[in-house]
């Protein structure tokens, strides 16, 4: 690792996933590829690759369980390992110290549930002062139904994490864009 002042977060991109009710495949591919191409960009520039695992006592997210492990598909080669208990990576782990440690101030988040951990670690991220692009097309989420029986599809998910984090507490990027930005950043 160079002496980047950006950092690449990898989310929840974990098995654990696989095996909830809520899994669908259809997004699967795109994810994986524009995930992938985020982390190679990121250790083609020298910057850090920060991979987190959820981890609790669901039956899935257990570390004995054997799906606390990288997604199949993806190909990461970590910085460092982050284990969190909680939706923001921030809460009870290292990882501002990591950050700070090395003089990181910008962070790329991508990774599992969009509207969940991604979203959950990008407010936090913003409010302790780290800069913050947001890749939604890197990110993966599922349909959800509220109590009224009105069904969000993953689509209006997504767009609904952009409208409540653009400004705010991130910059909302394409990967192309945050891959830009991290040269910039450097």
């Amino acid at each position: 690792m160079t002496d980047s002042k950006t950092a690449l977060l990898v989310i929840d991109a974990q098995e654990s996933f696989r095996h909830r009710p809520y899994w669908r495949d259809e997004d699967v591919v795109d994810f994986i590829s524009k995930q992938q191409a985020l982390i190679d960009g990121a250790k083609a520039a020298g910057h850090a690759v920060v991979q987190i695992f959820h981890t609790d006592d669901d039956a899935e997210f257990r570390l004995d369980s054997g799906f606390v492990t990288t997604l199949a598909g993806l190909k990461i080669e970590p910085d460092v390992i982050i284990h969190k208990t909680r939706h923001s990576a921030f809460v009870g782990t290292p990882l501002e110290i990591w950050l700070r440690q090395r003089g990181i101030g910008r962070l790329i988040v991508s990774g599992i549930r969009t509207e969940q951990c991604c979203e959950t670690t990008t407010r936090h991220g913003a409010d302790l002062g780290f800069v913050v692009d947001y890749v939604t097309e890197a990110t993966l989420t599922f349909p959800m139904t509220h109590a009224s029986g009105q069904v969000f599809s993953a689509a209006d998910i997504k767009t609904r994490t952009e409208l409540v984090l653009a400004g705010r507490f991130a910059r909302i990027a394409t990967v192309e864009q945050a891959l830009g930005q991290i040269g910039l950043a450097a």
